[in-house]
Parts: structure tokens; sequence; C-alpha cells
């Protein structure tokens, strides 16, 4: 946990930017509208956004959401209507005024960004624009969320099939998923096994899953990380997440097996306190195999 010191820094951290951000302003860069408003017109974009998708990259209450939409509709700048596509899912796209209003605000920000940067020497901007790279990467770490979820959904379909994809990149002479040891939606649903999906800002990020086989030792299966969101941590995380669901299961003993080719997946095992072992099974596109003991 945090200690007093670090929650102090953080929350002086947060008072210094919402003010020199302007959040603290109802004329949000002096528009007659507060900052709430302002990012929902930004997101929304020129080519406009479902709702849901909208709720969950801003992460916001669906009532408040609603009334911001409302506000913005009352202003004439944005039109939310059924999907030409679905009609049960409603988009918000913004009207002429609206387009014209996110130019200015981008020209706004822009210039309240030159404002950081102007008073400060070229090592000081080089500085704290690394720092804030870094801030928002680590806080971008914060926003995944981790959940089980049916293998046979949507999410968990994309993230197999971007795990079969890249690993069809990467080994040599490619990879066909018939050949490797089974491990199918039946498979991978409770009680069975289990899949977790991470997800950022409500689209899928990353996965992994495990095989229970009674008091035999648990398969973990399906890792994958989008490159997007590589260098959070999140592979870890998945892994940590995937043993804990494994001790609660009963299971004193994780094994996995991978290909030579996934470098960075061998170091985290290895890091994670794995230790290679004999091959356990026949997998064709294994070169390494992986044991851990799980703690209670």
């Amino acid at each position: 946990m945090p200690d007093g010191a670090a929650i102090d820094q953080v929350r002086s951290f947060n008072r210094t930017i919402t003010q020199r951000v302007g959040a603290l302003n109802d004329h949000y860069l002096a528009r007659d509208r507060p900052l709430g408003e302002a990012r929902v017109l930004w997101e929304i974009g020129p080519d406009g956004c479902d709702i849901k998708r909208l709720r969950s990259l801003l992460d916001l209450d669906s009532g408040y959401l609603s009334r911001l939409l409302r506000s913005l509709e009352a202003a004439k700048l944005v039109r939310v209507a059924p999907s030409e596509d679905d009609r049960r899912v409603r988009t918000v796209t913004l009207t002429t005024a609206g387009r014209a209003e996110r130019k200015l605000l981008d020209r706004r920000s822009d210039e309240l960004a030159r404002s950081f940067l102007e008073p400060l020497s070229e090592p000081s901007r080089e500085s704290l624009v690394t720092a804030m790279a870094e801030v928002e990467r680590l806080l971008t770490a914060a926003f995944v969320e981790v959940d089980i979820v049916d293998p046979a959904s949507a999410d968990a379909q994309f993230c197999i099939g971007e795990y079969f994809a890249e690993l069809g990149r990467r080994f040599e002479g490619g990879f066909d998923h018939a050949l490797s040891i089974s491990a199918e939606v039946h498979e991978l649903r409770l009680p069975a096994g289990l899949f977790l999906v991470a997800s950022l800002r409500g689209e899928p990020v990353g996965c992994g899953a495990l095989k229970f086989h009674g008091r035999r030792p648990a398969e973990l299966k399906r890792m994958w990380v989008a490159g997007s969101v590589r260098g959070l941590g999140l592979g870890r995380r998945l892994l940590s997440e995937l043993e804990q669901r494994a001790a609660e299961h009963g299971v004193r003993t994780v094994r996995l097996e991978t290909n030579k080719s996934l470098t960075e997946a061998i170091s985290l095992y290895r890091s994670a306190g794995y230790r290679e072992v004999a091959a356990f099974n026949d997998e064709p596109y294994a070169h390494h195999w992986f044991e851990k003991r799980l703690r209670r």
C-alpha cells in the first residue's frame, strides 16, 4: 500500500494540474462551457461515436453523460440519433457548428500546451515532456480492467484471433492452431477452466486462460498482450491474476509451454518464479516448458 507521503504527492500533483489546465473554470479555454462538455466534443470526433463507446472512452456515468449531451444538443453542437447500421445503437455526431467549435478548442488547447512549455528552457521542456509521457503511461496502466469472460464472447474471440495472428508472424514456419494442444471454448469455461480479458476504455487489449485438471497442475494458455499497451506491465498483471485465480480453485502448481521466439514471455515467466522443467507434453510448437508452485 502507498504511504502517506506518496498520497500527499499525488494530491498535490492533482491540485496543480487541475488549476493549470483550467479545470476549475466554468468557461474552459474561454468558451461558454466547462471542461466536461469540451472533452465530450473532442472525443466525439469528426466521424461521430456511439454513446456506449463514448461512455467507455471517458469512464462516465451514463446519467452524467446524458446531461452533457443534452446540454450540447441544446447549444446545437451535436446531434443524437439511432445508428444507420443498427437502430438499437444510439450515436452522436457533431453538427456544422460543433465541428467549428471543436476546431476552435483544438487551437486553444495547442495554445494552452504552448503556455506550459514557452517559459521553460529547452532542457526543462524536454524534462517536462518526458515526465508527462511517463505519467500518462503509468496512469493508462491503472485504467486497464481484468475480468473473467465467456471464451465464446466477442472480446475473447478477438483476443484469441490476435494471439493466433501474432504466433503466425513470429514462429518459424507460421502457426496452425489445429496442430497445437487443444484449448477450445469448452475447456476454458468454468468449471473446466477460465478465460481472462484485459480491457482499456472498453476495448480488449490482452488475455490469458487456464485449463484445470483436478488435483493435477493447471495449464496456462492463450497469453497475449496487444502491442499498443506493451510496456505497461500488463503481461505480468495477467500472469499474477491467473495464478491468483488458480490458487482460489485449489490449484497448487501451474504449468506452461512456450516457443523460443517468444523471448519477452520467456523472460517474464523466469522473472515471475517459473522454473524450466523437462517436457511434460508433446506440443509441437514448444521449445521450453515451465512450472511454478503456487503459495496457498
